[in-house]
């Protein structure tokens, strides 16, 4: 409920903002649209340090159900990744808006439609981060990515994964390969626990995920 109510509250402010932008110069609305790409690229290419833990919760929220887990917040980088991208689709969301005509009978209709759609596509977001606990976490029935959920009983080979030619989350091998889409990945630049720290914590509790449940013997873990 909290998240719930937290997400309205950011679709009705957005919208009501969106739909109530004035009239700007078009060459201020270019710059800040260029400015916003470059800002996008820029956070993408920044990779800070990550220092995280996993942390055992009693009450890990996942994606239909509250249980114990261990739990990886979302890095430095994530946040400002996080917060670009927000930022860049606000600028291209009032680009739009400032490129439609006065006046018009169609525009009275587009206008609210997609400073709605923003707004609700922002408050989408604002959910899943007040909803779900953490970036990342491991409990007795999956693992939970963001919004991607794997189960423990599917995955054959844990190894570091690398983008770009750098560490980039940990690489979990199907056992059984339902689709043709390539492995999943969990963790990276948007966790705050590095892929050493995450490897150890799925090689220990793959056979035994059940043993998440307890809570005391995961400080070993920290």
């Amino acid at each position: 409920m909290l998240a719930l109510t937290v997400a309205a509250l950011v679709v009705w402010a957005v919208a009501g903002a969106l739909i109530r932008v004035p009239r700007e110069d078009s060459a201020s609305m270019s710059m800040a649209v260029w400015l916003g790409l470059g800002v996008r690229w820029l956070t993408g290419r920044w990779w800070p340090p990550r220092d995280g833990h996993l942390r055992w919760r009693e009450r890990v929220a996942g994606l239909d159900a509250v249980e114990p887990g261990l739990v990886a917040r979302r890095s430095l980088a994530g946040w400002v990744d996080l917060a670009a991208e927000w930022f860049m689709l606000l600028v291209v969301a009032v680009a739009l808006l400032l490129s439609l005509p006065e006046q018009g009978r169609w525009v009275d209709v587009v206008r609210p439609i997609l400073a709605v759609g923003v707004a609700a596509w922002l408050g989408r977001t604002v959910y899943a981060q007040v909803r779900f606990t953490g970036q990342l976490a491991l409990t007795p029935s999956a693992i939970r990515h963001g919004r991607q959920v794997l189960e423990w009983t599917n995955i054959d080979r844990v190894s570091p994964h690398r983008r770009d030619g750098r560490l980039n989350g940990v690489r979990l091998r199907p056992a059984v390969w339902r689709s043709l889409q390539p492995a999943p990945v969990v963790g990276g630049r948007d966790t705050a626990v590095p892929e050493d720290r995450l490897i150890a914590a799925i090689e220990k509790y793959r056979c035994r995920p059940q043993d998440l449940a307890g809570g005391s013997e995961l400080v070993l873990l920290e």
